[in-house]
């Protein structure tokens, strides 16, 4: 049952009381015309929050942090961060405020304006960025995918200069906290072992409470953490998901996804596939997310080594046995997520683990479409295999590798539900985007109500299921800083 609603908001301060070292008090910038462009009714009544009451004036200043409730702290958060591989000591929330907690969530801005983290940048993020992290995350909620949520998108009225002028807004974005990696990097460079600690306990209490418990109660919160991440790119990587910026501020400790800048979803199948703009080396492809994962582990585990021993050496090798367990932890999430795509949840693993990886090697040789593959696959498993077979030039292959497959009796109705039939296509979102940031917002609602359910077909929505025309082109992302 969802909580009572309230006009009364009443706002936590739990990350700012309890690690003031982490957290400066700032304020969001004014909006000069605040316009309401889309809330999202179901999360904010989950939130306790009425969504009539989020329309008006008052409402939307708490959607923008220009009109806080009495006692809320809102703080820029400190963080460092490895992105794309180099270390920076010190980047934080350029241009985001954590307004407080709701209950057991994070209420946070971004686009609010310029903070002490900034770094030469304005401070403020254009309506088409905004819209994409809504309409992105939300899908991936719906998908079962952990993940930050969108609450309400708000015109500012203030102009935003990128490559040309656009229409500034506030993004408000909801998670169980926005602790992060990098979070831990920034503590544990301050050479405060207190602190390193007070923060650790922070994030143990908030996501991984068993770990309190546990013998070695850091060591247990690391492998917690660790499983998250496993479970969660191995989810990310089963939907065709390409996140495009893993750099060590977007990890989560909770194990949510977070920081929807260039990310983008799969067409055609490929492991090598970068989307984003500035990956000019291709560190975060689509085939590489579980590698960086790992190294992004590898440098949490860095940042904790004094809470695993005593001895920085026994935390080394407490911390490089934990990891070497990465592997078969993703390995698990992935082969499990695989064989109930297949619908052969059940199968003999000494035969389905041949033929997954067949199947992945016939895919990455034939490119078909992702989402519309795995879908189409249900119908070939009721008896008509001709739609997926002619995804492939290479029909003896497929033929081949399907003869072996049916021979297992796949569920059909069973891989219905866990492969999509909607998920966010590129060229769908682009054209969305594009009408938002010129003033209707119809394709961005019509869009969203279709991702809402991405499991149930239903008649009128082919498009939404159609991987992009050829006249899309190659499709690049860029990060909406």
């Amino acid at each position: 049952m969802n909580p009572p609603v309230s006009t009364t908001v009443s706002l936590g301060n739990r990350f700012a009381t309890e690690l003031a070292e982490l957290a400066l008090p700032w304020q969001a910038a004014e909006t000069p015309d605040p316009q309401l462009l889309v809330v999202n009714d179901a999360l904010a009544a989950d939130l306790g929050l009425d969504p009539s009451w989020l329309r008006t004036e008052e409402g939307i200043g708490l959607l923008t942090g220009t009109a806080v409730p009495e006692g809320a702290t809102p703080v820029a958060q400190a963080y460092a961060g490895h992105q794309f591989g180099g270390y920076s000591p010190r980047l934080g929330d350029g241009r985001a405020l954590l307004v407080g907690e709701l209950g057991a969530h994070d209420l946070h801005l971004k686009g609010s304006g310029r903070t002490p983290f900034s770094r030469g940048g304005d401070g403020f993020a254009a309506v088409g960025p905004m819209l994409r992290e809504y309409v992105v995350s939300e899908a991936m909620h719906a998908l079962g995918i952990p993940t930050t949520r969108s609450l309400a998108v708000v015109a500012t009225g203030r102009p935003v200069r990128r490559e040309a002028v656009l229409p500034g807004a506030v993004l408000a974005r909801v998670a169980s906290s926005h602790l992060r990696v990098g979070t831990f990097q920034y503590a544990r460079s301050t050479g405060d072992a207190d602190l390193l600690r007070q923060l650790a306990d922070h994030a143990i209490a908030r996501h991984h409470p068993h770990a309190a418990d546990a013998e070695q109660p850091y060591v247990a919160f690391f492998e917690s953490v660790m499983q998250a991440q496993a479970s969660l790119v191995a989810q990310w990587m089963l939907v065709g998901f390409v996140h495009g910026v893993m750099n060590t501020d977007n990890m989560t400790i909770s194990g949510e996804t977070i920081d929807y800048g260039p990310c983008a979803f799969l067409d055609a199948f490929d492991p090598t596939t970068v989307f984003s703009s500035i990956d000019e080396q291709g560190r975060y492809a689509f085939g590489n997310q579980p590698i960086v994962a790992e190294w992004n582990l590898a440098r949490f585990a860095e940042s904790i080594l004094p809470l695993l021993a005593d001895d920085e050496s026994e935390g080394v090798e407490i911390a490089t046995a934990s990891l070497r367990t990465f592997r078969d932890r993703y390995s698990a999430a992935w082969s499990a997520g695989m064989r109930a795509k297949l619908g052969i949840a059940d199968a003999d693993d000494a035969v389905a683990r041949p033929l997954v990886a067949d199947l992945v090697a016939l895919m990455t040789a034939g490119h078909p479409d992702h989402t519309g593959f795995f879908r189409t696959l249900a119908t070939a498993a009721r008896g008509d295999a001709e739609p997926a077979r002619g995804m492939f030039l290479d029909l003896a292959g497929f033929d081949a590798w399907a003869e072996r497959w049916l021979a297992l009796s796949p569920d059909a109705d069973a891989m219905d539900r866990v492969n999509p039939a909607y998920v966010p296509r590129n060229h769908l979102v682009e054209d969305a985007l594009s009408a938002a940031t010129g003033g209707d917002l119809g394709p961005v609602e019509r869009l969203l109500s279709v991702l809402a359910a991405p499991y149930d077909v239903r008649p009128g929505l082919e498009e939404f299921a159609e991987p992009a025309p050829d006249s899309f082109g190659q499709y690049t992302t860029f990060c909406g800083t």
